[in-house]
């Protein structure tokens, strides 16, 4: 992809502002837990891979993979993409629900490509390891990004005191946890959105009903503005990103029609949710709405409240599309030099 002068001086100049103002903001790398749903929809996979790519540079703690696909082979990609990325001790959570499996879902094409060496058996269930990891942080510590259906956190919410904490899952999400970055929902008003339904009627309406701490969303109409995926067409085949991109291309029931034997762009609404949680951006890549709260129905519905002291905000887009989708491709593909060189000539 070819990009004009003018618009990689921009994104240089953007990414280099965020990372300044996140290190004025936040003082300490974020320590993150990521909750997915992984193999769907091929955002997952790239939010992923910029973790990782984060990590190798130092900008957060991946402290965990929590799984919210029951895919018989969504912990064996898991494994897989932290293996390839170098780091193959990140633990990994799932959910205890028994498995399923799908020819339109990529985890198996990872699995198959790439080696692993954890299956759904061989890992704990997804509360468990979020109360070792919660009952052993520092007080308001950690972020939570969660990327998919909210079932693990309402288990969470309502699990109770263990070898790991004193503490009820309410009462040790407040004490130990900063803020939750939740993409989910549409804003100011939507319905039927995938990760606020999950076909598991009143979950998130619990979810968000229940949580304490601050909870930033990046709702779908934020990530359906940026397409990303068709650079991968030209990256080694033989990486997750391209086998990811390229069987989901070929799958997904809502653009399969359009491939004709190359990665297609797709919306990117994970990747949002990751570039926030580390890099931060506000007033220089979005808005952050404030002074309401979203109001979950039992469909995958909601809207925005009017509300004081409320602990809910949500992203509103200020940068261009075309801009935002160079800077996650960069992180995605760990570009950095790209974009911000040792010296601008």
């Amino acid at each position: 992809m070819k990009i004009n002068i003018y618009k990689m001086k921009k994104i240089r100049t953007l990414l280099l502002l965020i990372l300044v103002l996140n290190s004025l903001i936040t003082f300490s790398q974020p320590k993150i837990i990521f909750d997915t749903d992984i193999g769907g929809d091929a955002d997952d996979l790239g939010a992923i891979a910029m973790l990782h790519n984060y990590v190798s540079r130092g900008d957060c703690e991946l402290l965990a993979v929590m799984c919210w696909s029951d895919d018989k082979y969504a912990v064996p990609a898991i494994d897989a993409i932290n293996r390839f990325y170098l780091h193959p001790n990140i633990p990994i959570g799932t959910r205890k629900d028994g498995t399923s499996t799908s020819v339109t879902n990529y985890n198996q094409a990872i699995a198959n490509n790439f080696e692993y060496k954890l299956t759904y058996d061989d890992v704990p269930e997804t509360v468990d390891l979020y109360r070792k990891i919660l009952g052993a942080a520092t007080d308001t510590s950690i972020t939570i990004i969660t990327v998919g259906p909210l079932k693990n956190i309402e288990r969470l919410l309502q699990s109770k005191a263990d070898k790991h904490s004193k503490l009820n899952g309410s009462e040790l999400i407040s004490k130990k946890v900063k803020e939750f970055v939740i993409m989910g929902g549409k804003f100011p008003k939507g319905d039927d959105e995938w990760n606020f339904n999950g076909n598991m009627p009143g979950v998130t309406k619990y979810v968000l009903n229940n949580l304490k701490v601050p909870v930033v969303f990046s709702g779908f109409e934020l990530g359906v503005q940026i397409k990303t995926g068709e650079i991968f067409n030209d990256i080694d085949e033989e990486t997750p990103l391209y086998k990811g991109f390229m069987y989901f291309s070929q799958h997904a029931p809502w653009i399969k029609d359009q491939y004709k034997g190359k990665i297609l762009d797709n919306s990117t609404f994970d990747q949002t949710a990751v570039l926030y949680a580390v890099n931060g951006g506000v007033d220089v890549l979005w808005e952050k709405i404030t002074g309401g709260f979203c109001e979950a129905d039992n469909k995958g519905g909601n809207k925005w409240v009017k509300r004081e002291n409320s602990n809910h905000s949500y992203l509103k887009l200020i940068e261009k599309p075309e801009f935002m989708a160079i800077l996650i491709e960069a992180i995605m593909l760990n570009r950095f030099d790209d974009i911000i060189p040792p010296e601008d000539n």
